[in-house]
């Protein structure tokens, strides 16, 4: 069975947990599948060991205190620390994958904004002119950019994990954090001079672009599994 398989199992399993149960373990799969540089497979192995224990401990009338402890970060810790390494194989295609996925998502969002703006706005045309030169170096700038956001909110998630923080702080919080990545997203595209050769791309070729990044993504996703 593949990791994709286990944690869809996970997910329909978990369903069986009280909620005090599903809060203590649901903390502890954050946690530990968030230590990114472990075996996607042995990782979720070991949450699904973990899941059946505690199903069956719970049928028990015990909970899940009772079973991994008072302290579930350092049980976490304990059980990242047994867990494999990714490969460089595997590491290199989550990397390929990550930014075929933002890619896409970029190239579609791009042909969707040119739509709205010709036809709902009336303010821009439905092709544009791009400079090839300052089109690639932005687009190396937002990938740096969304890698280097995304340490940090695989960090944050991380350190909140076993924590009970209140809602409203969390909410506010991720505001600012998404307030934070769009200006650094505008600023990279505003600040950035226009050079080398043009060409002429029409609104439908990034939708398609954006959908072919898509499948290609997760072709790479399906050899990853």
């Amino acid at each position: 069975m593949n990791a994709e398989e286990l944690i869809q199992i996970n997910n329909e399993k978990r369903k069986e947990l009280t909620k005090e149960n599903k809060e203590y373990y649901e903390d502890m799969l954050v946690y530990v599948r968030l230590s990114y540089d472990k075996s996607e497979q042995e990782t979720e192995e070991i949450l699904t060991e973990l899941l059946d224990h505690l199903v069956e401990a719970q049928e028990e009338g015990t909970t899940a205190k009772d079973v991994f402890g008072q302290e579930p970060k350092k049980y976490a810790d304990e059980i990242i620390g047994e867990l494999p390494k990714m490969v460089t194989k595997e590491r290199m295609q989550y990397f390929a994958m990550g930014v075929l996925y933002f890619l896409a998502s970029i190239a579609f969002l791009n042909g969707i904004i040119k739509l709205f703006s010709y036809y709902v706005l009336d303010i821009e045309p439905l092709t544009e002119t791009y400079y090839l030169g300052s089109l690639a170096f932005k687009t190396l700038l937002k990938i740096v950019v969304a890698f280097v956001l995304l340490y940090f909110v695989v960090k944050y998630i991380r350190w909140s994990s076993f924590k009970r923080i209140n809602k409203v702080a969390e909410f506010l919080l991720s505001g600012l954090i998404g307030i934070i990545a769009m200006g650094v997203f505008m600023l990279v595209i505003f600040v950035t001079p226009d050079f080398g050769p043009t060409v002429q791309i029409s609104f439908y070729v990034t939708l398609l672009l954006g959908i072919v990044l898509f499948f290609v993504a997760r072709r790479v996703r399906k050899i990853n599994s």
